[in-house]
């Protein structure tokens, strides 16, 4: 079973995480033969699963934090389901179309695959997604030290395949052809605190040592992000992208 290390900090990452660019969703649903039901698998506060409800007849949405699925959006066309991504209620052959966007990299693969291709038509697409740390004019350099020399000793060991740009997980699929993407947001300061604040090595910090580490990396920001200025901030998103053919 995939780890639940975003329950504690639901509110938080409901308000801050960044979305996805319709440019990765066009990119996504131009390989996807039909679109009657698709899965968004780790849906978190249902990011995704929004998305797809305007090209599906039916979404479903799962996620093992019951309190980040309380913070989902909802639609009349969404299902949303607290279960593991690895052991399902779904039937045989259900699925269009498989999406896990920023947690592929806390599944068990393995067991993830045999599962989904249970419940996947022949055909259907799977789409995994995730995004890096964005440069930041002047912010950059504090955020990194940060994340490295502050919160780098409570990531958990998945974190690598993220700065791996996934390039190093199990994808054995019939492999169809990707781009990079671009999130681009124009952030205040307290948005940027607000996204820091949601990473899952701070939860893991406060949880070890009974305090916060977020004021070390406020009072950095503070001296370099005047609390008026809006930045624009990029993140870059890289997918995978398979069919199953079973």
């Amino acid at each position: 079973m995939a780890k639940d290390l975003f329950s504690t900090q639901s509110a938080l990452y409901a308000r801050y995480r960044p979305d996805y660019p319709q440019e990765l969703y066009d990119h996504i649903l131009s390989f996807v033969n039909k679109k009657d039901t698709a899965w968004d698998c780790a849906t978190g506060n249902g990011q995704a699963a929004v998305v797809l409800a305007d090209h599906f007849k039916k979404v479903v949405a799962t996620d093992i934090s019951a309190s980040q699925i309380d913070k989902a959006v909802h639609k009349e066309n969404i299902e949303y389901i607290v279960c593991p991504a690895e052991s399902t209620p779904f039937a045989d052959n259900t699925f269009d179309l498989v999406t896990v966007a920023q947690a592929y990299h806390w599944l068990k693969w393995d067991a993830f695959k045999k599962e989904m291709t249970r419940v996947c038509k022949r055909g259907a697409v799977i789409a995994v997604w995730m995004y890096d740390r964005t440069d930041i004019e002047k912010v950059d350099e504090a955020v990194r030290d940060f994340y490295k020399n502050i919160t780098g000793p409570y990531w958990d060991y998945e974190r690598k395949y993220v700065e791996e740009k996934y390039a190093t997980v199990d994808f054995d699929y019939e492999l169809l052809p990707v781009k990079e993407f671009e999130t681009i947001l124009h952030w205040k300061r307290e948005d940027m605190l607000g996204y820091i604040s949601t990473w899952s090595a701070v939860q893991k910090y406060i949880k070890v040592n009974g305090q916060s580490p977020l004021p070390i990396i406020e009072e950095k920001i503070k001296e370099l992000w005047p609390d008026d200025e809006i930045k624009k901030v990029v993140f870059p998103v890289y997918l995978k992208l398979g069919r199953i053919n079973k």
